[in-house]
Parts: structure tokens; C-alpha cells; sequence
């Protein structure tokens, strides 16, 4: 994605370790004979779990991202959408990474982690190279997209067509894919339309 010029925010696993983003790699003294020591993270990398539960409960803040489909108390009548978040600046520590940096400076990105009021600990955790001047609304709303997408790709697949094809060429599936998307954008945009007159107030 970083190759290509686009930003991304993606589910991780607890497990993933990461140094804080304020940590800086440090040489050792050179004695003045053979190879001068490399500089290194004094510090063992943590789980990106650890790095959340260290910066503790209090560090999660309330976030509103949409409203569902549900009856409830939101300004449209239905349920919020609602939760507690950790966003930590943090350094990914895998192998991967580390062959990839340019020098021993780990790169620095979003670790976004939702924590319930209701729970002992975090629940699920987002890795995101958005600026870091992104306001945290904007990383959860991101974060929680992957259900409008699921939906999406359920709706095209399901009610518009999109596993009904039976070809065996490339051409033919790009045609299929092509039409089914263009049903699904259609009826998006009417859905958009109608959807001012069916909430206006009586």
C-alpha cells in the first residue's frame, strides 16, 4: 500500500510487537577497535496489547462512528454506534519491518485499539499509517468501514449477481464484474436519494 501511495488502517493480531513511538535506537560507546557498534532499541519490543494495557484505562475515549440499522436512541432513531478507543503513536517491530527500514530507525504509525467500558481489556486492534495530526474520530470511523464493505460485497454477491457467473475467460468475468458494479453503484445512489425524504420529519 506505502508502495503505492496509499494510506491504510488494518486489523492486526494482539500478538504483533511494536517498540512507543517515542523510542529511539541507541549505539553503544565505540571502544576504537573493529566495527563500530550498530544503534539498536534498548528495549525488547512489546506486544501492541501491552503497549495498550500499559497506557492504561484511562486512556480510552468515547467515539460515536455512525448509527446501525436498529432502533435505538441516535438523532435518526436508530442505535448508536458507539465504543471506547486507545490511539497510540508505536513502531512495528516485526522482522519484516525491521528488514525493510531504511537505517535502525523503526517507521512511526497509528495503533488504534477499541476498549469497552464493559471489558477487563482491549478487544481489537488497527495498525494505520494516516498523518499523525489524524483526529481519532476519523481513525475508528476508518477502522470500522469493514462492515460497510462485508455488507456491500454481500449485497452484490447475493442480491445482484456477483457469484452467478459460469464463464470460463477472463473477458467474460471482467464484463460480469464490471455490470454487477455498476447495478450496485445504481442502486447506492438511489438509496442516497430517497434517503432525505424517508427521515424528513412529518
Amino acid at each position: 500500500m506505502q508502495a503505492r501511495g496509499l494510506n491504510y488502517v488494518v486489523g492486526i493480531s494482539t500478538t504483533m510487537s511494536a517498540q512507543p513511538g517515542e523510542a529511539t535506537p541507541v549505539a553503544e560507546p565505540y571502544s576504537g577497535t573493529g566495527r563500530p557498534p550498530a544503534a539498536k532499541y534498548p528495549d525488547k519490543a512489546q506486544s501492541v496489547k501491552q503497549l495498550v494495557m500499559a497506557a492504561g484505562r484511562r486512556a480510552a475515549k468515547p467515539v460515536q462512528w455512525c448509527e446501525g440499522s436498529r432502533p435505538g436512541t441516535g438523532r435518526s432513531g436508530f442505535k448508536r454506534m458507539y465504543s471506547r478507543f486507545v490511539a497510540l503513536r508505536i513502531r512495528p517491530a516485526g522482522r519484516e519491518v525491521r528488514q525493510a527500514a531504511d537505517g535502525p530507525e523503526l517507521p512511526e504509525c497509528w495503533l488504534l485499539a477499541e476498549w469497552p467500558a464493559d471489558q477487563g481489556e482491549p478487544v481489537q486492534f488497527w495498525l494505520s499509517d494516516l498523518p499523525t495530526d489524524t483526529p481519532l474520530t476519523t481513525l475508528v470511523r476508518l477502522a470500522k468501514l469493514r462492515w460497510r464493505i462485508e455488507h456491500d460485497y454481500h449485497e452484490m454477491k447475493q442480491a445482484l449477481g456477483l457469484a452467478h457467473f459460469e464463464g470460463r475467460t477472463w473477458n467474460g468475468w471482467h464484463h460480469h464484474v464490471t455490470l454487477v458494479s455498476v447495478a450496485h453503484a445504481f442502486c447506492t445512489l438511489q438509496r442516497l436519494a430517497r434517503a432525505p425524504k424517508e427521515t424528513a420529519p412529518a
